[in-house]
């Protein structure tokens, strides 16, 4: 198996290295790096891989995923440039960084894929949507698809989508979450203790996930089985739908979309 090299070792890079050694990488082939020489040292001894700086990280490897902040991207991309093998695959997780910017800063021709993940990685639940650059060949994005497997689903989508993506699975998770809390609160003014509350919310989400999921029926379909004519589920949707619920959710995706789009330069 290639040497890959995880370039920034925060919470998205431990994610990436933890569910790849699950998915039974050997610690041997993969080299990680961080700003932080203690956090290097905490990976380390976790889980038996390697540590290095970033040029002879990115030296040494035929995979190289870069998982800093956008802003802090630049500077990265400078340092590295000049060490990156010609064959290499530059794997981005920057989000709002498009694969033309990436080749633009290296200044030579150069393999890139960028990823949108989200954070459901962390328990092997992840969403990722993966776009080739116009280097990437149609084997190094099956090959960024088997990484990111695992730690959940993949698709792969013209990278022109990469902004709605971002706004859907991207930033999904925090609008799940938002509900979650907003349910739970209710329940808790309803005279529930808070830690029954949270049970019967966080069960409800996952069960009705799962059901969408295992059934595949049309979310429409599985709302319409819950709601009996004049029954109590009608009547909250119907408070849901007074309040403009559907409508704040897709102005609120259009948002993240446009925020996106701005932070891309597009």
């Amino acid at each position: 198996m290639s040497r890959l090299a995880i370039l920034g070792a925060g919470v998205m890079g431990e994610t990436l290295l933890a569910g790849l050694l699950r998915a039974d990488w050997d610690a041997a082939d993969i080299v990680v790096t961080d700003r932080r020489p203690e956090r290097c040292t905490e990976l380390v001894e976790r889980y038996g891989v390697s540590a290095a700086d970033n040029a002879s990280a990115v030296g040494e490897a035929s995979t190289v995923v870069v998982v800093v902040k956008p802003q802090d991207l630049g500077d990265l991309l400078a340092e590295i440039g000049p060490v990156v093998a010609e064959d290499a695959l530059l794997v981005s997780l920057c989000a709002g960084v498009t694969t033309a910017s990436i080749e633009q800063q290296i200044g030579r021709p150069v393999a890139v894929v960028r990823v949108m993940p989200n954070t459901p990685a962390q328990v092997d639940e992840g969403m990722a949507a993966i776009s080739g650059g116009a280097h990437a060949s149609s084997e190094q994005l099956a090959h960024v698809h088997s990484l990111l497997s695992a730690t959940g689903r993949v698709v792969t989508v013209p990278e022109k989508y990469q902004d709605a993506v971002t706004a859907i699975s991207g930033s999904g998770p925090a609008y799940l979450f938002y509900v979650v809390e907003s349910m739970i609160e209710g329940g808790v003014q309803l005279g529930l203790p808070r830690d029954v509350s949270t049970e019967l919310v966080v069960q409800t989400m996952f069960g009705s996930a799962h059901l969408l999921r295992e059934t595949g029926r049309h979310p429409t379909e599985l709302r319409e089985m819950v709601t009996s004519p004049g029954g109590t589920t009608a009547a909250a949707v119907r408070t849901l739908e007074n309040h403009g619920v559907r409508a704040a959710f897709m102005a609120a995706i259009e948002s993240a979309r446009d925020r996106s789009r701005l932070l891309s330069g597009g």
